[in-house]
């Protein structure tokens, strides 16, 4: 399957009625934050395709609807715009199925995403090294339900910061988070795609293998192959 990866700008490719004409075998989208939801319907609109979404440290007047301490489902359902959220949980995508080349067997698409930033200025949706950490911690069983299950716990993995020492900036806003480097150790997914790191040079690397995992910066847009293939566009 393609996957369009978009994040922290809009894209007049994307943003404009032809885009499934420019991207026309697009089987799902990944929005890996800091972008307006009103963008986020529209790809919805457009595509049609299944869409997940996080969202970042900009561009959050609706974090409070999926982080309410009680959330309603007719709230979420009201601010859902056609894209399903994947902030903080473990999703298992039977509509994305595929035959698993390690067991010949079908199998749903399994993503996993963190919402969120190193915090910089106590800002929303910013966190500690720490606090991140135990968010992860709190996946780690529906992880090894996947692997019971499906031989492996995980596929794609959505953050909007990126792991520490990869792709990331130091400046205090930018820094990654050291503990998406040991999540993608133990967990192994196929793929990180993350935001939050604009690319203003050609030159800046943009896809990092780090042992068994991709790391994609989805900036503007990219897509991705999956299961992988040898070239990414």
């Amino acid at each position: 399957m393609k996957i369009l990866c978009v994040s922290d700008q809009i894209d007049p490719l994307i943003y404009n009625s032809n885009a499934k004409n420019v991207f026309p075998d697009i089987d799902m989208i990944l929005c890996a934050g800091d972008l307006p939801m009103d963008y986020v319907d529209f790809i919805v609109s457009i595509f049609n395709k299944p869409t997940y979404f996080i969202f970042g440290n900009h561009n959050i007047n609706e974090f409070h609807y999926y982080h309410a301490k009680q959330p309603l489902s007719s709230t979420i359902d009201a601010h859902g715009h056609g894209a399903e959220y994947c902030g903080f949980r473990v999703v298992r995508d039977k509509t994305l199925s595929f035959y698993n080349p390690a067991t010949g067997k079908k199998t749903p698409l399994l993503i996993a995403g963190v919402s969120g930033s190193r915090k910089y200025n106590n800002g929303l949706n910013q966190y500690t090294e720490s606090q991140m950490k135990r968010r992860l911690l709190k996946m780690i069983p529906s992880l090894l339900w996947n692997k019971f299950r499906y031989g492996r716990y995980l596929d794609i993995f959505l953050t909007h910061a990126s792991p520490r020492h990869v792709h990331d900036q130091e400046d205090p806003c930018h820094i990654g988070f050291n503990c998406f480097n040991w999540f993608i150790a133990q967990f192994t997914p196929t793929y990180l795609v993350h935001g939050h790191i604009h690319l203003y040079d050609i030159r800046t690397a943009r896809i990092t293998k780090i042992n068994k995992t991709t790391v994609v910066n989805a900036y503007a847009h990219c897509t991705i192959e999956f299961p992988p293939c040898e070239e990414h566009a």
